[in-house]
């Protein structure tokens, strides 16, 4: 560690501000894990003098975690320390405008915010874990859990738009965090369909998406479930029911030679569907 530390180089200014993968985590489909929960509590709880630094808080707290993966990286000798100093700037930046944005909350009483950020130290350190040991590709567990970390942004952003507590927030989260879930399921279903050599028999082809396909039709009636007892919108279902149509369109279409980057945005495009229809319904409700 000692050794990868020593002789830092000092980078200009301009490749500081150019080192994009440095700057910009790499999985650039994570993007809606977060603003999608975000927006939803936006919208449904309103918007309030602690929205900014709220978002400027859970914006740089996602951030962060590209320089100190990239950090983690060249001191396990991942990389060579030629972005040791970019990293560290970068780190600085995104953490002191954490800081300050948090302080900016505690001075406007919500405080009651910081408490969500605890389930995400564990979850971190066990991403960082991973990367010191080369092993966090495809890691489909951790993915989910920190899509649930992510998926708090909507209590967050509800209680501070609200500017109190209100138990609809946790509500907002377990269906956020749950949709991001299925997400994630369909999304290895579709990478795993790309090492197809040719179609196989569609029996096959229902088997590989059982679970994908039961998980987010699961989802759908258990949201149908709770509108029957009046918890949630009449039509909030229907959002729910995006993602099961998709599971099945893409069981029926597999990704055969689909590359990655195609699989991505078409996903992104559901997932924006996803968070526009959920907001129209939930305030038609």
């Amino acid at each position: 560690m000692i050794k990868n530390l020593q002789n830092i180089q000092p980078s200009s200014f301009n490749k500081v501000l150019h080192a994009k993968h440095v700057a910009i985590p790499s999985e650039h489909g994570a993007w809606i894990f977060l603003f999608s929960p975000l927006l939803i509590g936006m919208v449904i709880g309103g918007v309030s003098k602690g929205t900014f630094p709220l978002v400027l808080a859970m914006l740089s707290a996602f951030l962060v975690r590209q320089p100190t993966t990239m950090l983690v990286k060249i001191i396990s000798g991942r990389r060579t320390k030629n972005d040791l100093y970019v990293s560290l700037i970068w780190f600085l930046m995104y953490s002191l405008v954490l800081l300050i944005s948090l302080f900016v909350l505690i001075l406007q009483k919500s405080i009651f915010i910081l408490f969500l950020a605890l389930p995400a130290i564990p979850v971190f350190i066990w991403h960082l874990w991973l990367v010191s040991k080369r092993a966090e590709r495809r890691q489909i567990w951790i993915e989910i859990a920190a899509s649930g970390v992510l998926a708090l942004a909507a209590p967050a952003a509800y209680w501070v738009g609200l500017q109190c507590y209100d138990s609809i927030g946790w509500l907002l989260w377990g269906l956020s965090w749950l949709q991001v879930a299925g997400t994630i399921l369909y999304a290895y279903l579709r990478l795993n369909q790309r090492h197809l050599k040719e179609r196989p028999p569609q029996k096959e082809l229902l088997m590989m998406s059982s679970e994908t396909f039961l998980f987010n039709a699961g989802l759908f009636a258990g949201v149908l479930i709770l509108m029957l007892m009046g918890w949630v919108p009449v039509y909030l279902p229907i959002a729910f029911l995006i993602q099961p149509l998709e599971v099945i369109w893409g069981t029926y279409h597999p990704a055969i030679s689909v590359t990655p980057k195609k699989i991505g945005i078409r996903q992104l495009i559901i997932s924006s569907l996803f968070t526009i229809v959920f907001i129209i319904t939930w305030l038609l409700g």
